[in-house]
């Protein structure tokens, strides 16, 4: 989700709550700990020189159990932390703890933020030889 969609669903809401990718509810006291813009400049395996920008949450649970994060105050957040966007619509990908850090994309149901699964990729498949489809092989053929 980009930045822009994120703001305009936050008008739709008043409490925020985030959903895992399992379906586990993140505990409704969480704190958002850092609002801020993630780059990574690398190189892909095929040579190519590549930059990637995104807005980065990172949500925490504390236990301050009385804490509650509305979607007016979210929005004072993601307005203060504006500057360090400039005039970029990004993706938002949002930080948060399980058995490790976990980096997710963001969607919305209506109601709740969906942390979405991130999966890795080759960028330069051209370069790799690695086949761009599935090959299709017969089981009886295998032995062959």
């Amino acid at each position: 989700m980009k930045l822009s969609q994120f703001i305009i669903n936050l008008q739709t809401i008043e409490q925020m709550s985030f959903i895992l990718p399992d379906g586990q509810t993140i505990p409704a006291h969480f704190h958002i700990t850092e609002a801020g813009l993630s780059t990574k400049h690398f190189i892909d395996c095929g040579g190519t020189i590549r930059m990637e920008k995104a807005i980065n949450l990172q949500l925490w649970v504390a236990g301050d159990l009385d804490h509650r994060l509305t979607s007016s105050k979210m929005k004072k957040i993601m307005d203060l932390a504006s500057p360090l966007f400039g005039q970029e619509d990004l993706e938002i990908e949002v930080e948060y703890q399980t058995s490790t850090v976990g980096r997710y994309g963001l969607d919305f149901d209506g109601k709740n933020f969906m942390l979405t699964t991130k999966e890795t990729d080759c960028l330069a498949k051209d370069h790799c030889g690695i086949p761009t489809d599935k090959l299709k092989v017969n089981l009886s053929e295998l032995g062959k």
